[in-house]
C-alpha cells in the first residue's frame, strides 16, 4: 500500500514520513476541496435552481450573499494550496521537481489570477447593482463572474487530472 506522502514524489525523492508532509498535503487537498467543489455546486447546482425558481429581484441578491460568503473561503484555500504546494515543492527543489508539480504550480496560479478578477472586479459590480436594484447589470456581472467560473473550473479539473495522472506519464 503507497502512503500518502508518497503519491506525488518520485521514487528518487521520496523520504521517510515526516510529520509536516501530511499536514502539507491534507492543507493543499482541502483546499482544494473547497475551491473546486464550491465551484462545482455554484455552477451546476445552485446556479440552475436558483434562475429557474426566483426572478432577478430575488436570484441576484441571493447569488450576491451566497458568494460573499463563499469567496472569502477561496481566499484562505487559496492560500493553503499555495503555501502548502511551495512548501513541498521546495522540499523537493524546483529544479528537482516533477514536471506535474509545475504544471500544478503554474494552473494554481493562473486560477488564482482569474479569482483575483472575479472577486476584485467583477463581485464588487454585482455588489453594486443589487445595491441599486439594476437587474439588467447584476445579471450582465453575475453572468461575467459564471464565465470565469466556468473557466476555472474546466483548469481545475485539467489539474487535478494531472496531477493524479502525470507520476504515470513520468
Amino acid at each position: 500500500m503507497i502512503e500518502i506522502n508518497y503519491i506525488h514524489a518520485p521514487p528518487q525523492q521520496r523520504e521517510p514520513p515526516t510529520t509536516m508532509r501530511p499536514l502539507l498535503l491534507f492543507l493543499h487537498l482541502a483546499g482544494i476541496v473547497i475551491w473546486v467543489g464550491g465551484m462545482y455546486f455554484a455552477h451546476f447546482c445552485l446556479r440552475p435552481v436558483a434562475t429557474k425558481q426566483l426572478p432577478p429581484p430575488q436570484r441576484l441578491p441571493l447569488m450576491a450573499a451566497v458568494l460573499g460568503r463563499f469567496f472569502p473561503t477561496v481566499a484562505l484555500a487559496i492560500a493553503a494550496i499555495v503555501g502548502s504546494g511551495l512548501v513541498l515543492m521546495l522540499g523537493a527543489g524546483f529544479a528537482g521537481s516533477p514536471w506535474h508539480w509545475h504544471f500544478m504550480l503554474s494552473n494554481g496560479l493562473l486560477m488564482t489570477v482569474i479569482f483575483m478578477v472575479i472577486y476584485g472586479i467583477r463581485y464588487p459590480r454585482l455588489k453594486q447593482a443589487v445595491a441599486a436594484a439594476d437587474w439588467p447589470a447584476g445579471g450582465a456581472a453575475m453572468n461575467g463572474i459564471r464565465q470565469l467560473v466556468v473557466i476555472n473550473l474546466l483548469l481545475g479539473t485539467l489539474t487535478i487530472a494531472v496531477a493524479l495522472l502525470g507520476p504515470l506519464a513520468g
